[in-house]
């Protein structure tokens, strides 16, 4: 049997008959385990960061559609893509790649939410790609770390934008948003979190958007 879940084609696989085994089996052969499809939209893993990056550059990522607010930016973002390689971090983001093990420890704790560095396509297009930090199981939830050195007020728009992509390519339904503050790179507190729900006219806007990417660089 094959089960459509989020979009993908997700494998049932039947208990045994429970004449086979004991009273555990009796419970799961009225059950089924759901094999979640989203594992098998993996393209690369961070991990190995030359295929990873050679990956991400053939296509539209979740940092992409951050920056793709305007029909200006999409041309931008296409000659940031085309061009070589531009910003490669600095102090912030080096303690945010530091920070982010540890946050995600705390948000498996507290959500059981499991850290993530896989790179996952789309769907309806394979270029459409995302590599969220945290994923439920069945990646219906998923989590996006941060860390900044001013308290946030609300969420940033350009962070809903990858938000939303990363709900879109992964099928996910909502996202913790999860960041943590820190004075002079030294934590203030623990991390604080808010919940996204999934949007689908801005998740419309930015497939639409991230469709004239592609075309671009296909010229």
């Amino acid at each position: 049997m094959q089960l459509d879940i989020f979009g993908d084609q997700a494998e049932l696989s039947t208990a045994p008959p429970a004449s086979e085994a004991g009273p555990r089996a009796q419970v799961l052969a009225q059950s089924t385990v759901v094999i979640a499809g989203h594992v098998r939209r993996i393209v690369a893993y961070s991990s190995d960061r030359v295929a990873w990056l050679r990956a991400r550059s053939q296509g539209v990522t979740a940092t992409d559609a951050a920056k793709l607010s305007t029909q200006r930016s999409i041309q931008n973002v296409a000659m940031e893509k085309f061009g070589p390689r531009g910003f490669t971090g600095n102090a912030f983001t080096d303690h945010g790649r530091a920070r982010e093990p540890h946050i995600a420890d705390w948000v498996h704790d507290h959500f059981s939410l499991t850290a993530s560095d896989a790179l996952f396509h789309s769907v309806p297009e394979r270029r459409h790609l995302a590599t969220p930090d945290c994923i439920s199981d069945d990646g219906s939830v998923l989590a996006e770390i941060k860390t900044t050195s001013k308290p946030f007020e609300r969420i940033p728009k350009h962070y809903l934008r990858q938000i939303w992509w990363q709900q879109y390519v992964l099928g996910a339904e909502r996202t913790l948003f999860v960041w943590e503050q820190h004075r002079d790179f030294v934590p203030v507190g623990p991390p604080r979190h808010q919940w996204v729900e999934r949007d689908e006219d801005e998740i419309a806007a930015l497939v639409d958007r991230a469709d004239q990417l592609l075309a671009l660089l296909a010229r």
